[in-house]
């Protein structure tokens, strides 16, 4: 009957763990029972069983280097302080034109 319906239904044998991701969190299920569904070519993939645990995840703050010719650029372009400019590609991680814009609404 699943393969009139073009569903096929197989399992993965073998796995040691399933991770899922958030930007907060990391959920890992160990030695998992994995089910390939295949339904007109787009694979569901079941989980079933295994030991989980959770745990927080620590977000990795990367500091962007500004060089002072884009602080420079800025102030002149949006008619600012240099502090000013500084702080505008600082929020917007040094996108240039994003900081001007910014800058220019205020």
């Amino acid at each position: 009957m699943m393969q009139r319906m073009g569903l096929s239904m197989t399992p993965m044998p073998d796995v040691q763990e399933v991770v899922l991701r958030t930007s907060t969190k990391e959920i890992v299920i160990e030695n998992p029972e994995i089910s390939v569904l295949d339904l007109h070519g787009q694979k569901i993939f079941q989980v079933a069983g295994g030991k989980i645990r959770e745990k927080a995840v620590e977000r990795e703050v990367r500091k962007v280097t500004i060089p002072e010719e884009d602080v420079q650029l800025v102030a002149q372009q949006a008619n600012v302080s240099l502090d000013h400019a500084r702080a505008a590609l600082e929020n917007t991680n040094g996108d240039l034109a994003q900081a001007i814009l910014l800058l220019s609404q205020k």
